[in-house]
């Protein structure tokens, strides 16, 4: 495979001016900067200057100036920022970022309920986030993992228990797995810094909506922490609570009393209930390892549940987690 492209930069144009004035021909001039024919041809056809007014010394200045063709590069690429040409988008693009949504998920708004000034892709917001506008603002501490480059998230590692098999993930239903039927849950812990105490947040989220909820407790013991999700689920409708999955943790061992069939995943393999574990990967950035008492408050927990139920979703074609949860639960109790 060859090396990665990069734009010509500004000492590469003055070797080409250099050798254009030396009349070298441009297969040479390629050979030389290690570049394609092409890309030669390109850069001086886009980047050549021609003034067709005369000084008082009846000089033309017309030809391939490696200044001029830099000037000329960085307009080109000005124009195609949308975000640094309209500051009404870019405003409302960072506001939406202060307001944790993702780019996927103002990109996809814009898209449902447009702005007089237009949309804008989530590449072009992703590139705007990077760039130097972009990193001057300290954007990218504002996405869900915040990282200075572009990059894959790794996972958690994962925990493990005796679950007899037939709460295995195995006999769970089939159409859990494709997301079309509601009332299928995922289940998992938040845990924080060991200095913090036993105090951690139960994370719940309905797969087919991705409406979230988030308990607190006081430790892990499992009465405790299945009682608070026992509590929250009863009075939903039957077919709004069919199942839940979790992970193999000792804290989830009370699940019989549940009032919903409960699933277990697989040794080492905590990707098996992923809705969960992604949300929890996006909590992070509201309830790091070091949250103090009061984020993790009930009053707190719920108005971060809130937030996160009234943001546009991707996989939800840019709607909202609570309009898709009240959707399905209308469409339960309505008469058929």
């Amino acid at each position: 495979m060859g090396t990665r492209y990069c734009q010509i930069d500004l000492a590469e144009r003055r070797r080409i001016q250099k050798m254009r004035d030396a009349r070298a021909p441009v297969a040479v001039i390629a050979a030389e900067l290690g570049r394609h024919r092409s890309t030669i041809h390109r850069e001086i056809r886009r980047n050549f200057y021609h003034d067709p007014f005369r000084d008082r010394w009846g000089q033309e200045y017309r030809g391939y100036y490696c200044t001029t063709a830099a000037a000329y590069a960085r307009k080109r690429r000005a124009r195609r920022a949308k975000l640094a040409l309209r500051p009404e988008l870019r405003d409302h693009v960072i506001a939406k970022l202060r307001a944790g949504w993702s780019p996927q998920q103002i990109a996809g708004r814009l898209r449902r309920k447009p702005l007089p000034c237009g949309t804008v892709s989530h590449e072009t917001i992703y590139r705007f986030i990077y760039g130097p506008d972009g990193r001057g603002l300290d954007l990218y501490a504002l996405l869900a993992v915040a990282r200075r480059r572009r990059r894959q998230r790794s996972g958690r590692k994962p925990r493990n228990g005796p679950i007899p098999a037939e709460h295995g993930i195995a006999n769970r239903p089939a159409e859990v797995v494709t997301r079309q039927s509601f009332g299928h849950w995922e289940g998992d812990l938040v845990i924080f810094a060991r200095q913090l105490g036993k105090a951690n947040v139960t994370s719940l989220q309905e797969r087919h909506s991705r409406f979230h909820i988030l308990l607190p407790n006081d430790d892990r013991r499992s009465l405790r922490v299945i009682g608070r999700i026992a509590a929250v689920l009863a009075p939903l409708p039957p077919k709004a609570r069919r199942t839940i999955t979790f992970d193999r943790g000792t804290e989830f061992f009370a699940y019989k009393s549940l009032p919903t069939a409960s699933y277990f995943c697989d040794p080492h393999s905590p990707w098996q209930k992923g809705g969960v574990e992604n949300a929890n990967g996006r909590l992070r950035r509201f309830l790091p390892l070091a949250s103090t008492e009061a984020d993790r408050t009930a009053s707190a927990l719920n108005s971060l549940a809130e937030r996160l139920n009234n943001t546009p979703r991707r996989c939800l074609d840019y709607l909202t987690p609570a309009e898709v949860f009240a959707a399905s639960l209308a469409a339960l109790t309505s008469p058929t």
